[in-house]
């Protein structure tokens, strides 16, 4: 009788747990190997909000994956649609038409079976009220494609996926670093862990300061990182040691604005609430004392991924978010926090005396300009892209402009946070490692942060948890089959 086929898991996150469970459905003997200790679990996944794109066509759909929902949450929820079109287009568009062809039909055309296949092995996921949606009359109005989480978010998927993994018999190992790759497994240490094939699932390199600086370029290792200390880039390394093809957007990262005063690596009790995503109903000024990005040029799904970057540029590496009190209500709840940067004043003069290493006088004057530019006419919809934008000002603002003339005024201190790398290795549609000929490396399998290709410049806010678990469970199921 011969023995269970074996697959080892390299990685700890919602990638590699999706990898892990798809391997054992398929019967599989499977080990999961993470780096981290058990208090630290979970990789970046562990530090997202876990919000999940994904392709739907209505109220039922959304119900499919949400039987918790009541009829009359339904009936006074504007969930609306988000087609293969949209997010095929949101793929094409926001990459700027880079993103592999291929990866991204694999990704929208699996998005909504993979969420209802997690859901099946006990994954919940609720409604993004707040974070996504906005009152609009007596309708909560979700917009920019992404409408459900998972219950607990980050932390929630992570303990939902180690249970189901642990209920199948799934031999998880903690504070385990894979070395290298060899013949009949993966190194760690001294000892081999025999696999007959291997998933990689481990994370990109932005925990890493100085393949930051080298592959990003100057200044990045200055950047704050939002999640795990430990995606420093070893399965990256360990692939391309035994022969894989580098991919993708290396010199780009998902990069966003983050507490300026946030600790270097995630900290794990304040999970994603460092970052401070409603600039898109403000403006942003530098050290300089000058607005220096469109903060309403498209959701901020669309645009804060990108922004980080922005920031770093900066003098400094800093900027200010500044709102007033029309749309304080409206702000997300990261900004209500204990541990944030704020400022706030009665007046916009006494505002920016208070704004640390401002030029007050060009910040107030570039204020006074703002206010002058913005279309009163046009009304404020947050929920929609309402044109309400600006004029005679560079940068312009496209949406969401309000001028800042109802106190208390309040500011909040951005740095630039990284997320992950973009840059990584070249994996195929069924989530096979390519090698420097071009081949598929045989038993080689890799998902989550460190597949090159899909990801240029900016992401669609959402898409990275999705395709982790997209190409996850494609990786441990073809591991299993191919072991």
């Amino acid at each position: 009788m011969s023995r269970p086929r074996r697959v080892v898991v390299v990685g700890g996150g919602n990638a590699a747990f999706c990898a892990a469970i798809s391997a054992r459905e398929q019967g599989a003997d499977v080990v999961l190997l993470e780096r981290a200790p058990y208090d630290l679990r979970g990789g970046n996944s562990r530090f997202t909000a876990g919000g999940m794109r994904f392709v739907y066509e209505g109220n039922e759909e959304i119900r499919a994956l949400v039987p918790d929902l009541s009829d009359s949450e339904l009936s006074r929820t504007d969930f609306g649609e988000y087609t293969w079109d949209q997010f095929y287009d949101d793929m094409c568009r926001i990459t700027q038409y880079r993103a592999d062809p291929d990866l991204a039909v694999k990704l929208v055309d699996e998005s909504y079976d993979t969420l209802r296949w997690m859901a099946g092995q006990g994954v919940r996921f609720l409604p993004m009220y707040g974070r996504q949606s906005f009152k609009v009359g007596d309708t909560v109005r979700f917009w920019g494609g992404l409408t459900l989480e998972a219950w607990g978010g980050g932390p929630g998927l992570i303990d939902s996926l180690t249970s189901i993994a642990q209920g199948m018999g799934i031999d998880i190992r903690y504070g385990v670093r894979g070395e290298a790759l060899v013949e009949d497994g993966v190194r760690v240490g001294s000892e081999t862990v025999k696999a007959d094939a291997v998933v990689l699932a481990c994370g990109g390199f932005e925990s890493n300061a100085a393949w930051r600086t080298q592959y990003l370029g100057p200044g990045w290792e200055l950047a704050k990182v939002r999640g795990t200390r430990f995606n420093t880039g070893d399965g990256i390394r360990m692939a391309i040691d035994a022969g894989a093809a580098s991919r993708g957007n290396w010199s780009g990262c998902h990069a966003v604005a983050w507490d300026m005063n946030a600790p270097e690596f995630g900290d794990l009790d304040v999970g994603d609430n460092f970052q401070k995503h409603s600039y898109p109903l403000g403006i942003m000024l530098n050290a300089e004392g000058n607005r220096f990005v469109d903060e309403g040029a498209d959701f901020r799904n669309y645009t804060y991924a990108k922004y980080g970057r922005e920031i770093l540029s900066q003098t400094g590496q800093f900027a200010w978010q500044v709102f007033d009190a029309k749309v304080s209500s409206l702000l997300r709840d990261e900004y209500r926090i204990r541990q944030v940067t704020k400022v706030t004043a009665d007046s916009l003069e006494a505002l920016v005396q208070q704004m640390e290493g401002v030029d007050a006088e060009q910040a107030l004057a570039t204020l006074n300009a703002y206010n002058a530019a913005v279309d009163v006419d046009t009304p404020f919809d947050p929920a929609v892209k309402d044109g309400r934008g600006t004029s005679g000002i560079t940068p312009p603002k496209s949406n969401w402009a309000n001028r800042l003339d109802m106190p208390p005024f309040e500011a909040y201190g951005v740095s630039c946070g990284i997320t992950f790398t973009f840059g990584g290795l070249s994996v195929d549609t069924e989530s096979r490692v390519i090698g420097v000929d071009g081949a598929p490396i045989p038993g080689l399998y890799a998902a989550g942060e460190l597949v090159g290709g899909l990801f240029f410049f900016n992401y669609p806010g959402g898409s990275g948890l999705t395709s982790g678990a997209v190409f996850g469970r494609t990786a441990g199921r073809n591991a299993a089959a191919s072991a």
